[in-house]
C-alpha cells in the first residue's frame, strides 16, 4: 500500500482509525472458550464490526505470542482474514523488533514472507542495520519507535545531547535518512500533546502511528491539532475501549457502536482541517 493509497481510505471512509487487536484470552467474552480457536473466532467478529469505520487493524503480537502455538495460529489466520476479506486495510504487526541484521532479516521474513502484515513497528535502539533488512520489501512500512505513550519514555526519550537535541528528535531525523516517507513512519503516543508540534518540526511529511488515545488518557483532538498534516499523517489506534466495550454475546455491536463513535469525532477533525 502505497501513502496516496492509505490517504485515500481515509478520505473514504472518513477516519484515520486503527483498532488494535490486542486480544487476551483472559479479557474475551466467556462464551467464545467453546469455539474451537476462540482468538480468531473474537477477532473476526471485531474486524466484521469495525471494518467499515477504521482504515487499519494492528495485532500485538505479545498477545498471540503468550498461547504458544495456539496464538501464533490465531494471529496468522486473523491477519490472513483481514487481507482476504479487507484488503483495503492497513495491518500493522506490532511487535517492536530490532535486533542485529541477520536477525532483523529473518524477523522481517516472518513479518512480511510468512504473515502478510503490511508493516511492523520497529525499535531503532541498535541502529540502521538492525532497521534495514525491513525495508527491502516494496510496498512494505516500517513503523519507528519514536516518543511513546508510556511513563517510562521520560527515561531515554527525552535525554539531551551537547547541542540539546533530544534523542526522539535524533530518531526522528536519523531515520529519515534510511526510508523515504513512502515507507516509514513513526511511532508518536497520544499523551504526549503539545510534543506533536516538536515532533512535526523533524517529521512534517510522515505519518505517524498514535497509541494513547481511550483507555491511555490520549486526547484525539490534541493529537489531530498538533500532529495532522496535509494527507492527515495519521494513525490512531484504539484497543481496549473498542474491543472490550461489551463481554457479553453483544461484544461485536458494542465495538461497533464505539468504533462509530471515534470515527464521527475523526470526521469532524478531517472536515474542519479541509481533507474531506
Amino acid at each position: 500500500m502505497t501513502k496516496q493509497e492509505l490517504f485515500a481510505n481515509i478520505k473514504r471512509k472518513k477516519s484515520f482509525l486503527c483498532v488494535g487487536l490486542d486480544t487476551d484470552i483472559k479479557k474475551i467474552p466467556q462464551h467464545l472458550l467453546k469455539e474451537e480457536d476462540p482468538i480468531f473466532a473474537f477477532n473476526k467478529e471485531i474486524i466484521d464490526a469495525t471494518a467499515d469505520l477504521c482504515v487499519a487493524y494492528k495485532p500485538n503480537a505479545a498477545f498471540y505470542e503468550s498461547l504458544g502455538m495456539v496464538g501464533i495460529a490465531a494471529l496468522e489466520k486473523t491477519i490472513a482474514y483481514i487481507n482476504e476479506k479487507y484488503p483495503d486495510q492497513f495491518i500493522i504487526l506490532d511487535a517492536k523488533r530490532g535486533d542485529i541484521g541477520n536477525t532483523s532479516e529473518m524477523y522481517a521474513r516472518s513479518a512480511f514472507e510468512h504473515l502478510k502484515a503490511t508493516s511492523i513497528t520497529v525499535a531503532p535502539y541498535m541502529g540502521e542495520d538492525s532497521v534495514k533488512p525491513f525495508l527491502i520489501y516494496p510496498g512494505k512500512w516500517v513503523i519507528v519507535l519514536a516518543l511513546t505513550s508510556n511513563k517510562g519514555s521520560q527515561d531515554f526519550q527525552f535525554t539531551t545531547d551537547a547541542n540539546g537535541e533530544r534523542l526522539f528528535e535524533k530518531v526522528l531525523k536519523t531515520t529519515q535518512q534510511w526510508a523515504t516517507e513512502d515507507q516509514l513512519m513513526f511511532v508518536v503516543g497520544a499523551t504526549q500533546g503539545k510534543m506533536f508540534i516538536d515532533v512535526r518540526k523533524a517529521a512534517p511529511n510522515h505519518f505517524l502511528l498514535v497509541p494513547g488515545v481511550g483507555a491511555q488518557g490520549g486526547s484525539l483532538q490534541d493529537v489531530a491539532e498538533y500532529g495532522m498534516n496535509d494527507t492527515c499523517g495519521l494513525l490512531v489506534n484504539s484497543s481496549r475501549q473498542i474491543i472490550y466495550a461489551s463481554n457479553g454475546e453483544d461484544f461485536a455491536q458494542a465495538s461497533k457502536a464505539e468504533a462509530a463513535k471515534v470515527q464521527q469525532e475523526m470526521e469532524a477533525l478531517l472536515a474542519a482541517k479541509g481533507l474531506i
